[in-house]
């Protein structure tokens, strides 16, 4: 029998009796398989090892080996235009392998070991090379450079450089001696413990916003770059939706997607729907700087543990490099409740409906992993976390969306009535709110002027007028209600339904500058005060409602092309002359 093997099975859960040389989170092999896991419980007597594959058909007395290093993955050029399995396994190279299901053990490589890149060294003999500096580029798509970085670990004066040329991932390009007179020899890539963040020289503060070119984000909850965000919401209230929109349009140079637990049919979607778009940015396929890790809820479910954190390893990654990047987490539900399987198979003490106690922790250990800053490669990057949140029945009492909001600073609760009522986004204006205002102002008084930031003040003050006012039409109708009141009403509709209702399909709706989503306030606003104006010398709100004014204004979105935000000034002209007709 093998010195270390199995004594016992409990689904993910693999228990070794006696074993001393393993390490608390060290990547082990399991079984003759040779199933890929991790040390998650060390004591005197025994091991306990959470496999991330299917453990059917596992016995006692298969051996386990150990591999001496924490759970990684290896980061380098063709990641981007890729999707992975939860443990870095590519899902294109297993199907041609293996057909549509991945095979137990399989061992393929992350990335492609036979592919020759074009590499420009950057680094000369005699350099002195710290942790994070760039020594070669390489063309990874039409549209993003990748830049191989010194691991942060390491720092030494360069001894060798290749010849500029083609490489293959693994080919020697530098080599680097470091203070103890050690030879370390540098290729195109490099492996990264998916457990622990990688280092910055310094966090900046979140003064930059993500532009995502949605109204109801950019205006009235708005995220910046290396922020966090939830996007909490029921079955089918636009979750997986919400994440594709922010996917495509929003202003980060690279996507990491992370399907946890989701449906195998949603994860095939983003693929084609992604494979299909063009980047309107550079006229190239959105895959060439998306990569997608899927861990569809048809797969082991341990595995959904590990997605979330390879994911940001990945952002990572790109954010050394210098890039923007956003990584839309979808879910994060599914995540919590792969931790509470696990938790329960261990016989650990539950905390609230049966998740572990220590699920806030994780949580905070995942989104804190989120920020814009100035990186080790010189220059500046950013991760910005968007997770979705599943809570069973909108109920957003439970503990994955109460704790998701101790550590995130933006909330856009998806309503189920918005949603059946076909408004999408489904994000409901009363219930969500972005603590990134004070941060942001600065820069959108800067780039916007002070105008935006009154004009989206009184959009939300007319927004909660109305919100207080409806709760009386429900009682008593909208008849008593004086003409004020009922102009109030009738802009908050506008509102509603001509701004923060958006069209994904409509070439003009689906993506809006910030530009004109200032210039639509601005006439909303005018149509208000004009309308308040004639309403104050006692002529009655009808007859500005028979104007035609406030349904024109719902559809200016469609009407006015976002190339030519010039007819807005004739629609506050036409508003001027029409309204100043009723007062003469």
């Amino acid at each position: 029998m093998t010195e270390n093997c199995i004594y016992g099975i409990n689904g993910p859960v693999v228990t070794v009796k006696g074993a001393t040389e393993f390490s608390m989170m060290e990547m082990v092999y399991v079984g003759e398989e040779k199933l890929v896991g991790e040390i998650i419980g060390i004591n005197n007597e025994m091991t306990t090892v959470q496999v991330y594959e299917d453990t059917t058909g596992l016995k006692p007395g298969d051996p386990i080996v150990g591999t001496k290093a924490p759970m990684n993955v290896l980061l380098g050029p063709g990641i981007l235009n890729n999707i992975f399995d939860g443990i870095e396994r590519p899902l294109s190279e297993i199907e041609k392998t293996e057909g549509a299901f991945i095979n137990r053990g399989s061992s393929v490589s992350p990335l492609d070991t036979e592919k020759l890149w074009d590499v420009t060294i950057t680094a000369k003999i005699g350099d002195y090379l710290n942790g994070g500096e760039i020594y070669a580029t390489l063309p990874e798509t039409d549209i993003i450079t990748h830049k191989c970085m010194v691991p942060p670990t390491l720092s030494g004066e360069v001894i060798y450089v290749a010849q500029n040329g083609q490489y293959k991932l693994f080919d020697t390009v530098v080599k680097i001696k470091d203070s103890k007179g050690n030879i370390h020899e540098l290729s195109l890539c490099q492996k990264w413990p998916i457990r622990t963040p990688r280092p910055v020289k310094e966090r900046l503060t979140a003064s930059v916003p993500l532009i995502t070119g949605q109204r109801i984000i950019d205006t009235l909850f708005p995220i910046s770059k290396g922020g966090t965000a939830a996007i909490p919401g029921g079955f089918g209230t636009g979750k997986t939706m919400t994440q594709h929109q922010l996917a495509k349009w929003c202003d980060a140079d690279i996507i990491v997607y992370v399907g946890c637990g989701e449906r195998g049919n949603e994860m095939s979607q983003v693929l084609q729907e992604f494979s299909e778009l063009i980047d309107p940015k550079n006229n190239c396929p959105m895959t060439y700087r998306t990569t997608l890790i899927a861990n569809t809820s048809n797969m082991p479910v341990a595995a959904r543990e590990a997605s979330i954190y390879t994911g940001i390893t990945l952002a990572e990654y790109y954010r050394d490099m210098g890039y923007n990047v956003a990584i839309m987490a979808d879910s994060t539900s599914r995540w919590a409740e792969a931790l509470r399987e696990i938790s329960g198979r261990l016989e650990e003490m539950p905390a609230e409906e049966g998740f572990p106690a220590y699920l806030p922790s994780r949580l905070s250990e995942f989104y804190e992993r989120g920020c814009r800053a100035n990186v080790l490669s010189g220059g500046e990057g950013s991760v910005t976390i968007i997770g979705a949140v599943s809570p069973q029945g909108s109920d957003f009492s439970e503990p994955v969306t109460q704790n998701t909001k101790r550590f995130t600073r933006c909330f856009w609760a998806l309503d189920k009535a918005l949603a059946y009522a076909r408004h999408y986004p489904a994000i409901n204006w009363m219930d969500s709110y972005s603590e990134y205002f004070t941060d942001l102002d600065p820069w959108f008084e800067e780039n916007l002027g002070t105008d935006f930031i009154e004009y989206r003040s009184n959009i939300s003050a007319l927004l909660a007028e109305e919100s207080r006012l409806m709760e009386i039409v429900k009682l008593i109708g909208a008849d008593v209600l004086p003409d004020d009141q009922k102009l109030v009403i009738e802009t908050a509709r506008v509102i509603r339904v001509g701004f923060l209702q958006q069209n994904a399909f409509h070439k003009d709706d689906t993506f809006v500058s910030l530009h004109k989503q200032m210039l639509m306030m601005k006439t909303i606003l005018h149509l208000h005060k004009k309308a308040k104006h004639i309403v104050s010398l006692a002529i009655p709100i009808s007859r500005v409602i028979e104007l035609g004014l406030f349904d024109k204004l719902t559809k200016m979105k469609y009407d006015i092309p976002n190339n030519r935000l010039e007819l807005f000034d004739e629609y506050i002209k036409e508003i001027d002359e029409k309204i100043d007709s009723i007062n003469k």
